[in-house]
């Protein structure tokens, strides 16, 4: 993103309102950057010029006839490659439903569209989902912005890049045991899984059924939060979709927040610069007048193990069919992967799900008894060499998937609010990230404890971004 672009959603869509600049200004450098550069990143499967010019012409002649706008006029963005549009391609990543046309609009990017945002184009993704490193058999994978031998983490990898590129300044990507922390955490940027239920998957492309989110990918925790507004809330048309209490803006300070520290469980398995980024984010929330105490709780292991057969049982009934019929249209990794679920025992899934309201009372007792945020890594390393994760299908891929998620799953398969932020640099400046979460339907305290760590750490890593897209 050029220096003299706007820093956020706020600033973008206040330079609009006040016409300072136009949307299709905006957007039409938002369309040159995707162009230019998709050689390098690959975040795009499809940019969609003709629409997103016309899309923003559209918003400013309603600011020209004095019209009602909403908070995010104008604003040029790009989705993950999931998200229903009526008329639009939502292929998912994947070579079956490569030229599928949406017949309805989903729910997020319908209230995404009354906002006022402006779509311009679909972003790369793990196909179907399924791929915590960002690889993807038939479109290619989408380039760390940052070092370009990384791996973006997946699944949503074009929304980590175009975001961490510089393209756009959020997008919406989905999580059902990582797939927005890990890319958000792979290319410097801030990801949001919120509660189970808190946003409408309506339109959404199922992968797991009682795990999938969708959440936002964005510069700031504020431009995060700003798209988490938008987005959120009741669904009819979704009935897993819920507020059993309403989303609340984060205005508490660290020091009426009490922190704790989910890193002993981890405490062997962590590279020393993801122990050093730990050990700053306790540090710096302690100075800010945060207690901060170790939290207790069961091993993650069983739990991140949990989390993958729920995942995997639910994926290979969403792909019984297809996995039958055109076997051969699946990239390798994802057709194995795919092959390995219809060999989980039907006890065994539904054992997993029976037991996962008592482990949530349980952890819900322990972790938080004296704790309102947890504090744990994204991933137990820095973002890995691509080369060393592309394993396609080979006996290496379940020691990849089960490494790259082991942080992260067990918050998708207690549905717990989650707000991954870089607090630290390895000396070859890759990003590390941290995971802070909340109770269910507290989004509000792990949001306000990702500000300050933004606020106190991340300042010269969002100006070195900013000037490596320029």
């Amino acid at each position: 993103m050029s220096l003299d672009a706007p820093a956020t959603l706020a600033e973008a869509a206040r330079l609009i309102r006040s016409r300072q600049t136009s949307s299709e200004d905006l957007t039409r450098a938002a369309l040159a950057r995707a162009r230019s550069s998709q050689e390098r990143l690959n975040a795009f499967i499809e940019i969609e010029e003709d629409a997103a010019i016309l899309a923003a012409k559209m918003a400013d002649r309603a600011l020209a006839e004095e019209l009602p706008v909403g908070p995010l006029h104008g604003v040029p963005l790009a989705h993950k490659d999931m998200f229903d549009r009526q008329g639009f391609v939502s292929g998912c990543g994947s070579l079956i439903r490569g030229s599928y046309r949406a017949t309805q609009t989903s729910t997020v990017m319908r209230r995404l569209a009354e906002a006022g945002a402006v779509s311009i184009g679909r972003l790369n993704m793990s196909e179907f989902a399924m791929g915590p490193t960002g690889h993807n058999a038939h479109h290619g994978r989408a380039t760390n912005p940052i070092d370009g031998a990384r791996v973006t983490g997946g699944s949503s990898s074009g929304s980590g890049a175009a975001v961490g590129g510089g393209v756009v300044l959020a997008a919406l990507g989905s999580d059902t045991g990582g797939s927005i922390r890990l890319p958000a955490a792979c290319c410097g940027v801030v990801g949001i899984k919120p509660t189970q239920g808190r946003i409408s998957r309506h339109g959404v492309m199922p992968l797991s059924f009682s795990q999938d989110c969708v959440g936002p990918l964005a510069r700031s925790v504020e431009d995060a939060w700003t798209m988490l507004k938008v987005v959120a809330g009741p669904d009819g048309r979704d009935p897993t979709c819920i507020e059993a209490k309403p989303l609340e803006d984060f205005t508490l300070s660290p020091s009426e927040i009490r922190i704790g520290v989910l890193g002993g469980l981890f405490g062997e398995d962590l590279t020393s610069p993801v122990a050093k980024g730990m050990e700053m984010a306790i540090s710096t929330l302690a100075a800010a007048g945060a207690s901060v105490s170790a939290a207790s709780a069961a091993d993650l292991k069983d739990v991140a193990e949990l989390a993958n057969v729920v995942a995997m049982a639910e994926a290979g009934a969403q792909h019984f069919d297809w996995m039958r019929d055109r076997p051969d249209e699946y990239g390798p990794q994802v057709r194995m992967r795919l092959s390995q679920s219809l060999a989980i025992p039907a006890p065994i899934y539904l054992r997993a799900l029976q037991i996962r309201s008592v482990m949530l009372a349980s952890f819900l007792e322990t972790a938080f008894e004296r704790a309102d945020v947890l504090i744990a890594p994204v991933m137990p390393f820095a973002p890995p060499l691509s080369a060393d994760v592309d394993v396609g299908d080979s006996p290496e891929m379940n020691r990849v998937v089960a490494a790259m998620t082991r942080f992260t799953r067990p918050f998708s398969y207690l549905g717990l609010p989650v707000v991954a932020v870089p607090v630290a640099e390895t000396a070859e400046g890759l990003p590390i990230s941290v995971q802070c979460v909340a109770r269910p339907w507290r989004e509000d305290l792990a949001a306000a404890v990702a500000a300050s760590l933004e606020h106190h750490l991340r300042t010269d890593f969002i100006s070195r971004l900013s000037r490596s897209a320029a």
